[in-house]
């Protein structure tokens, strides 16, 4: 397995974040957040009910953060909250707007109790050109770098 990898992760909470930074410590990857030019509001009511509406309508947000030369990245994991079930927006604009084709491609998701949902399925059609590993699904917060190094090495990047 190539040392190129990138992290992108998309995090409401906090949550994929503290998941993605510990995949970076784990794989000496490069992080990267992706950030909707609108930040989704801190109520957790009001964002799961804007997080409904947008993904029924297939909504993409724009995002402030670009990939440069995604070209020289072999594995690229793909973190993203569940939300209703699946990726939340950002994450599905990412993976439109770049080319993953014969990339290796890693989710990881974060959730409140609904596990991975259709997480695995939704990227692996948005990127159907890559080679998909097993998705990792952590409640909440509670992952540990014991689970995420566990992941890595059934995976084959560790």
């Amino acid at each position: 397995m190539s040392k190129n990898i990138l992290i992108v992760y998309y995090s409401h909470s906090g949550n994929t974040r503290k998941l993605a930074k510990l995949i970076e410590q784990e794989t000496g990857g490069t992080l990267f957040e992706l950030v909707p030019e609108k930040a989704y509001p801190g109520d957790y009511n009001t964002v799961v009910e804007q997080a409904k509406k947008e993904i029924q309508a297939g909504f993409r947000p724009e995002l402030t953060t670009k990939v440069k030369d995604i070209a020289t990245y072999d594995t690229v994991f793909v973190g993203t909250p569940n939300w209703w079930s699946t990726i939340a927006p950002p994450v599905a604009t990412f993976l439109e707007s770049y080319d993953l084709s014969g990339k290796n491609v890693v989710p990881f998701c974060t959730h409140g109790g609904g596990g991975s949902g259709h997480i695995e399925a939704t990227v692996k059609k948005l990127c159907s050109d890559s080679t998909m590993l097993s998705l990792l699904s952590v409640y909440g917060g509670t992952v540990t770098d014991s689970q995420v190094e566990s992941w890595l090495k059934k995976i084959g990047v560790k």
